[in-house]
């Protein structure tokens, strides 16, 4: 897979879309996804999987009858995703604010969870409005939303869309450290 040397070449390059200097630690990866049911999830979303940190776990935890698709707009990460060799895996270069849209063409309507490592903090607003809005939209009732993110300021853009319906969790065994949120969507 993509070696540290060459995730901080490329971030060095693209900071202002990725965000970070280092790929996501098992640590951050292993707290993000613990609480996702994989027996029960059919279908899984991954927003900036990046390098493919958080991927790979995805992958390993997956039901024998899941998929998971990917949304990554960096070419050098997208064609090192291509790379993983794996009959449940989808990798789409398109941008999370097309989720809605590139689900439907492959007949996808509704999702139970939406994993993201998307730097949400450094996106334009009117982009990252439009990422949560249509996140909150293609989630099924009760499915969930999961992001990390390196500080507490995206807390209440995420709380105008989900409400109250936020826990939060910090990982400190990552560079930088990182706050997860999971996101309830509740009607």
């Amino acid at each position: 897979m993509y070696s540290r040397i060459n995730f901080f070449k490329e971030a060095v390059k693209n900071i202002k879309t990725l965000g970070t200097i280092a790929p996501s630690s098992r640590f951050l990866s292993k707290k993000m996804l613990r609480k996702i049911d994989f027996q029960k999830a059919e279908v899984l979303v991954e927003l900036g999987p990046g390098n493919g940190a958080i991927t790979n776990y995805i992958l390993e935890s997956l039901a024998p009858n899941a998929t998971l698709i990917c949304f990554e707009i960096n070419d050098n990460f997208y064609h090192q995703l291509k790379k993983i060799n794996h009959p449940q895996l989808i990798v789409l270069k398109a941008c999370a604010e097309k989720i809605e849209e590139e689900l439907a063409k492959l007949n996808i309507y509704k999702v139970p969870y939406i994993i993201s490592s998307l730097p949400l903090t450094i996106i334009p607003d009117e982009v990252s409005d439009e990422i949560l809005k249509k996140s909150f939209n293609i989630l099924e009732n009760n499915g969930t939303f999961i992001q990390y993110q390196y500080s507490l300021t995206y807390y209440k853009k995420l709380k105008k869309v989900f409400k109250d319906a936020i826990l939060l969790e910090f990982e400190p065994l990552n560079i930088p450290p990182a706050f997860i949120y999971h996101c309830k969507k509740v009607k």
